[in-house]
């Protein structure tokens, strides 16, 4: 069965790339048709991902007025790359698309969704209120409707997956330095990847999970030198449904090597940072603290 929250974050992600770069029409169904094979290889749902993303671009410049006159005080090119894209998705589908297929809550609710998912700390509060000044606009459409919604599976019912990741530092000419990936939608965030996730490694602990994930993701060979904590939030995905990602990361030590960044979509830089830039960087808000306590175990520490 078709995943449209899915649909949307492939979708969100094409136009992400393609507004950043400045391409064209050709590219950007180069860059839809790379993250279709990443990232739903099944490919079921390819007509509604192409729509969508016809739709958008055909519509961008009425889009981009919509935005401006909703959010007057956010002119489109202050608005940030991955909210400003959000906002032309979810207008989209809530000016333009049949309310039979996409009902106009239903395209408030996934934008938000998209939000919360992948921008700040406030894209979803931003998106919500300009979404939601439009929908009352145009006379909040299907405000009386009454929909069912499918039951939600219990927390403690969810799966779970499991996935570790490091803080990894090195220490080079006198400075220390923290290896940090960078993500397509514009955040420095810790390498990380699943463990024991088929039947060779189903064994495996959090921390061997760690060293070979790092290893297979930037090229490096860490020494775990102690555990930092543990992130668990809910995730959705069309093979399993919503489950349960417990995340366990560590603090490690590494050579400082160049980083050589796995080619498997997701991300797009990996770079090593003195402890001092990373002050400036974009964190998600859940990697935030886990950095925070790496660094003030590391300070004092003899180089």
């Amino acid at each position: 069965m078709a995943n449209r929250h899915l649909s949307r974050s492939i979708v969100l992600q094409t136009l992400f790339e393609w507004d950043q770069n400045g391409n064209g029409k050709a590219d950007v169904d180069s860059i839809l048709i790379r993250n279709i094979e990443e990232f739903a290889r099944n490919k079921s749902d390819e007509p509604f991902m192409r729509r969508l993303l016809d739709g958008v671009l055909q519509k961008q410049k009425e889009l981009d007025l919509v935005i401006e006159k909703a959010a007057p005080e956010w002119p489109i090119d202050r608005i940030s790359p991955i909210d400003r894209n959000i906002l032309r998705l979810g207008l989209y589908e809530l000016l333009f698309s049949d309310r039979k297929e996409v009902p106009a809550k239903v395209a408030i609710n996934e934008a938000i969704e998209l939000g919360k998912q992948f921008g700040g700390e406030n894209s979803g509060r931003f998106v919500n209120g300009v979404l939601g000044a439009v929908y009352k606009e145009i006379g909040e459409p299907g405000k009386d409707e009454i929909t069912k919604k499918k039951k939600d599976v219990p927390f403690d019912k969810m799966p779970v997956v499991r996935l570790a990741g490091a803080v990894v530092y090195a220490v080079h000419e006198g400075e220390m330095y923290l290896a940090l990936v960078h993500d397509i939608f514009g955040h420095w965030t810790l390498s990380k990847g699943k463990i024991g996730d088929n039947p060779e490694i189903a064994d495996e602990t959090a921390e061997e999970g760690a060293k070979r994930e790092i290893k297979e993701e930037i090229g490096l060979d860490i020494t775990v030198e102690a555990e930092l904590g543990k992130n668990e939030y809910v995730a959705n995905k069309p093979d399993i449904g919503k489950h349960r990602k417990q995340v366990t990361y560590f603090l490690a030590s590494a050579p400082y090597v160049e980083l050589k960044l796995e080619d498997k979509g997701g991300l797009d830089d990996a770079k090593w940072f003195k402890v001092a830039e990373i002050l400036d960087l974009n964190f998600y808000e859940d990697i935030l603290p886990i950095v925070t306590k790496a660094v003030t175990m590391l300070v004092g520490k003899k180089l």
